[in-house]
């Protein structure tokens, strides 16, 4: 008869040759990844910055892993609805999330009661980042910053600016700078970008802190007119559109787009999808065509860009608590 103390050596052994199994396991499923069509959801409707950011790189992956990914639109609730069906998808890496600064940064910061959380995703790599540009209908009477802050501060709540809804980046990129110049505006949520943008071209709404991505083609068509962009410095795409920290010090808005998969992921995957992705994403034709739509492409390991949300959600928090604002 084995003794306890013969035994806990031997539990030990069959522990650690079990522990290796399944790393092995773990890392034979992510190096065959992946073996059918990816399901990659876009948080809001076809069009807008997140959607075109995400068909770029599902483009190159397509090619690189010789299997189909799909993008697919789910909107709704600031990208609520689309981030709840990734979060509760098996953890296989079939189903990921084209996530936002609204929806995993700000989103937690104004709503207490959102339907998920951070942990219930395993963050796999930063994707893209720029600024938000300030831009305004043809029809507005100003042509600088300056001259748009001295406009709200003669005419308080005249005027409207639009976002993609409640308590996203976009939107709170306005109250920020509302904060900091002590001015008012009216804010007109819309469910998507594209809806945003329709009414602004149209003149319905009058100003918008909209992606670059989105907004600055029609810039350049003459439809809008830029008065500054939302990083501290001008960005090479648009060198002469000021920096609105130029008028405004210290203001800064940027956005970005990531990847998220369901939480549990086993790290070898993670960290196999992040590699991927990154190829994909500097891919030249992709850096170039995030050029032209002025993101920059980026890329991090799982753990870099838990570390980077984190950041993100408590700078927004502050904006989110100073400015009061909340969702119904």
């Amino acid at each position: 008869m084995h003794s306890i103390s013969s035994i806990r050596p031997i539990a030990r052994i069959v522990l650690c040759a079990l522990s290796l199994a399944l790393s092995s396991a773990a890392y034979s499923q992510a190096a065959a990844f992946p073996t059918k069509a990816v399901r990659w959801v876009v948080p809001f409707p076809a069009g807008g910055a997140t959607d075109v950011i995400a068909r770029l790189v599902a483009q190159q992956l397509t090619s690189l892993w010789g299997q189909a990914v799909v993008v697919d639109n789910k909107p709704g609730a600031t990208g609520s609805i689309g981030s709840q069906i990734v979060a509760k998808s098996a953890p296989d890496g079939y189903t990921l999330l084209m996530g936002t600064a609204s929806t995993h940064s700000v989103a937690p910061a104004v709503n207490p009661g959102l339907p998920y959380k951070l942990a219930e995703f395993s963050p796999v790599t930063l994707v893209a980042t720029f600024p938000n540009m300030l831009v305004v209908h043809p029809s507005v009477p100003a042509k600088t910053v300056a001259e748009l802050i001295a406009l709200l501060k003669a005419n308080p709540g005249k005027y409207n600016f639009a976002s993609s809804g409640t308590g996203g980046s976009v939107h709170l990129a306005g109250e920020l700078f509302k904060m900091m110049t002590d001015t008012r505006m009216t804010h007109v949520p819309y469910k998507g970008s594209s809806q945003a943008l329709t009414d602004l071209l149209s003149g319905q709404v009058q100003i918008e802190f909209d992606n670059m991505s989105t907004v600055w083609p029609h810039v350049q068509e003459g439809r809008l007119r830029a008065l500054g962009v939302a990083s501290l410095t001008r960005t090479p795409i648009a060198p002469d559109v000021p920096a609105i920290a130029e008028a405004v010090p210290g203001f800064e808005a940027n956005s970005w787009v990531g990847t998220f998969g369901p939480a549990a992921m086993v790290p070898a995957l993670s960290n196999k999808i992040a590699q991927d992705i990154k190829t994909a994403v500097f891919h030249p034709e992709v850096v170039r065509k995030l050029r032209d739509l002025g993101a920059t492409a980026s890329a991090t390991t799982p753990e870099g860009f838990l570390d980077f949300v984190r950041k993100d959600m408590e700078r927004w928090s502050k904006v989110a608590k100073t400015a009061n604002v909340k969702l119904d």
